[in-house]
């Protein structure tokens, strides 16, 4: 595996630049219509404990039997993250007492998970990249949550979440900067959704973070880290590191050290906070699990697994780049969202002539959907204009029949009315005009009206762009531009 590349942002400080290290715990909820150890529910939303089993309620006498299908979800995962598949691995309970946790003990595994080390490259500003190392995957069983604004004198519990599967997503400290580390949670999220093995929904806690933070003068050893817990929003993340990196720079610079502690993050006031500090930390107590057998498996069934993975971003990346001469940044925006990516691939099996106009079509996509939908405040589900609308619009655009300023008229009539771009090009007299002998007449009335012009462009031939700006404002925008521009050059002689 290659050596991480960390191009690092260093913080300025009053004794000099500081390096800020980076570490994440992403808790990825799997994808599955059933419980890690139980067949209730996963399904969201539902009244507070309509998705118990007995064994989720932690009932006297049951045991857990492990659901294939999250094991699967899990080792397709380690494999998109291109990881070491540990063909052994044990659970274990992990053992605390929480309102939330009705069996006492969490079932986690620790010293032998189903994934070992892997990796996710970035893409960062610039058009540089940062490879981070993952340290591994472990499977593990969500807890419930407690509710404290149901009852004026006592908290609630909702064990619906209790035992929803759970991957735990560990990375090796190699991140750099709050941008990494946005990228980074960014990335993981787009591989999960195209692998399909967690929604990454961090509105509703499918995916969050905890980070780990800390702060060295450059070459020094590593720092005393704080942990910000349960982070669900990549801003957030952001925010925390930065605020958080100034924090512990501040302490150091005034003389104080840095307590290792857990810390939770105020967005409203833009700033962390303690929580509680390592003296209150935890022994888990950890041991195997007696009621579950180690896990073991084939290679022959990871190879199977992996036959069937989908491309993913980086694959669908260079193939963009390669077949349709898509910039890098422009590939990176459609592939970024699965469905983004799913849509663009709708145009284009949609289009007359992929090979030529596979360019034009991500242009439009990016430029005029997705640009319109970000000034909507709509996603691309919400799309009035479909594939199938949209590849008929790049195709009258690349078969000529329109140019590219009528084909913005048609875009907004298209968004606002719907209907058959074609048809609509016939019926509203939107055809761009080829006829050279009606293009001649409107060049020559422009060139006769404007006599100073002519002597200018002729002395600086670049100015032959405004004389096309004014005959295509003459036509209504629905001259060819270069047949415009090949008659003025002749007739001004340039």
């Amino acid at each position: 595996m290659n050596a991480p590349v960390k191009p690092s942002k260093l913080i300025k400080g009053a004794t000099g630049d500081w390096e800020v290290v980076i570490g994440l715990e992403v808790h990825a909820h799997v994808t599955s219509n059933a419980k890690l150890f139980s067949g209730a529910s996963t399904e969201f939303g539902g009244e507070p404990n309509s998705h118990v089993s007995l064994v989720d309620a932690a009932m006297p006498g049951m045991l857990p039997v492990i659901n294939e299908f999250c094991i699967a979800q899990a080792v397709r995962t380690g494999l998109g993250l291109k990881a070491k598949i540990n063909l052994r691995s044990v659970f274990d309970r992990k053992n605390y007492f929480y309102p939330d946790l009705p069996q006492g003990y969490q079932i986690s595994q620790y010293k032998s998970p189903i994934v070992g080390e892997g990796e996710v490259v970035v893409e960062l500003e610039g058009g540089q990249t940062a490879t981070i190392g993952i340290e591994r995957l472990h499977l593990e069983q969500d807890a419930g949550k407690s509710l404290h604004d149901q009852n004026p004198t006592m908290s609630l519990v909702d064990l619906n979440r209790s035992g929803v599967a759970l991957m735990e997503i560990v990375s090796k400290p190699d991140i750099r900067s709050s941008e990494q580390a946005k990228a980074y949670v960014s990335k993981l999220r787009s591989i999960l959704r195209y692998l399909g093995t967690c929604d990454g929904d961090m509105e509703k806690g499918s995916l969050r973070a905890d980070v780990n933070v800390s702060v060295r003068k450059v070459g020094d050893p590593l720092g005393t880290r704080c942990e910000i817990k349960n982070m669900n929003s990549i801003n957030f993340i952001g925010q925390a590191i930065e605020y958080e990196a100034r924090r512990q720079i501040g302490v150091l610079e005034d003389g104080g050290s840095i307590e290792q502690e857990t810390r939770l993050f105020d967005p409203n006031r833009g700033e962390t906070r303690s929580m509680r500090s390592k003296e209150e930390a935890h022994d888990y107590r950890y041991f195997p699990d007696p009621d579950l057998l180690p896990l073991e498996f084939t290679q022959g069934y990871v190879d199977a697994l992996k036959a069937d993975l989908p491309e993913l971003p980086d694959q669908k990346k260079a193939r963009f780049i390669g077949d349709f001469g898509l910039t890098p940044y422009d590939a990176g925006v459609l592939v970024g969202e699965h469905e983004s990516a799913n849509f663009y691939e709708a145009v284009l099996a949609k289009l007359a002539n992929r090979s030529r106009d596979g360019k034009l079509a991500a242009n439009w996509v990016i430029n005029e959907l997705f640009g319109r939908l970000n000034k909507e405040g709509e996603g691309i589900s919400a799309s009035p204009v479909s594939a199938a609308q949209l590849a008929a619009i790049v195709d009258l655009i690349g078969e000529g029949t329109i140019s590219g300023k009528i084909a913005k008229d048609l875009f907004e009539i298209v968004w606002r009315e719907g209907g058959d771009p074609r048809a609509l090009v016939e019926a509203r007299g939107m055809r761009q005009v080829t006829d050279l002998g009606a293009i001649e007449k409107a060049v020559d009335e422009i060139i006769a009206a404007n006599p100073d012009k002519v002597a200018q462009a002729k002395a600086k031939p670049q100015l032959v762009g405004w004389f096309v700006g004014q005959v295509m404002k003459s036509s209504g925008g629905k001259a060819n531009p270069q047949s415009v521009s090949d008659l003025l050059k002749t007739k001004l002689g340039i």
